[in-house]
């Protein structure tokens, strides 16, 4: 069946940590650029730090977006961010909602991550590992820019940590609320300052059978491994992010069987995980979009 996500305005996938558009034969966004393509979209994939504050990466986004509403002749954008591409997207619909049409967080830190927080903490403030961590994390960032054929950014990875943890992401979302569930675990306002906000995310699964994977896949492991880190969603993340942290807006659903990197269609087996095509998601929810006249 021919598919229609014809959306009315154009669509910006947003890395998170570590994110890319493309280095040699590997796109981050792996098959979704082009399914939505495929399906009619009109999409673009900004470049913005690799490691940066949520605020210095939305301030990226925001000259990427005026640039992409110049060359389009669009009005708005709508932005779906991954990971902690999620809180860029907030921060420019926040600053300049008159040209957001909607923001969607894909396995969104929205209330922060358990794993930031163990990883901050196992980093002790003014002294050699932490130096070392940042400048082993920033090498990468500036290696993954190289690669990638493109103007070098500012990296700060202890500045991205920091942002990304439950303290840090507490003060983004005292400035920048919009979106956000009143209770714990709910819904948030689906449409505030003309902008609307959706989420989804998925859980980790304990083991490669039980994920549906027969195959090992040391990118799932990671996250499996991740996953041990968490006590307030223990058995309720992604490996990388709580499934209740990442509720925004309208949520679509926070419980695919689907770890962090499946939810950006990344692993030996693509991302699918009992029947859940991660592309699939992308799709329907341009359609989504589409159909509200977004």
């Amino acid at each position: 069946m021919q598919r229609n996500a014809t959306t009315r305005f154009p669509i910006l996938l947003v890395h998170g940590l570590f994110g890319f558009d493309r280095v040699g034969p590997l796109e981050l966004f792996h098959d979704v650029r082009q399914a939505l393509c495929n399906a009619g979209a009109r999409v673009f994939v900004p470049y913005v730090s690799a490691t940066h504050s949520n605020e210095a990466r939305g301030e990226q986004l925001l000259a990427q977006m005026d640039r992409v509403l110049e060359g389009t002749g669009a009005a708005k954008v709508n932005l779906i961010g991954h990971g902690q591409g999620a809180l860029a997207a907030r921060y420019a619909a926040a600053l300049a909602p008159g040209s957001v049409a909607s923001v969607t967080s894909v396995s969104g830190p929205n209330q922060g991550s358990e794993l930031a927080d163990f990883l901050r903490k196992a980093l002790t403030p003014g002294r050699l590992p932490e130096h070392v961590a940042n400048r082993v994390a920033t090498l990468f960032a500036d290696f993954i820019s190289l690669l990638s054929g493109q103007a070098q950014l500012p990296q700060n990875a202890i500045a991205a940590l920091a942002a990304l943890t439950t303290e840090g992401v507490g003060a983004f979302n005292d400035r920048y609320p919009q979106g956000l569930p009143r209770h714990w675990g709910g819904n948030g306002p689906q449409l505030v300052n003309g902008v609307r906000y959706y989420s989804w995310s998925g859980t980790v699964q304990e083991t490669a059978k039980q994920a549906g994977n027969s195959a090992p896949d040391p990118l799932h492991d990671f996250c499996r491994a991740f996953s041990e880190y968490f006590t307030t969603e223990a058995g309720q993340n992604d490996g990388i992010v709580g499934r209740f942290s990442s509720h925004l807006g309208k949520v679509i659903r926070s419980d695919y069987p689907m770890d962090h990197l499946d939810t950006l269609n990344q692993g030996a087996d693509g991302g699918w995980r009992k029947g859940n095509d991660p592309m699939e998601l992308y799709v329907k929810h341009a359609e989504r979009l589409r159909i509200v006249g977004l």
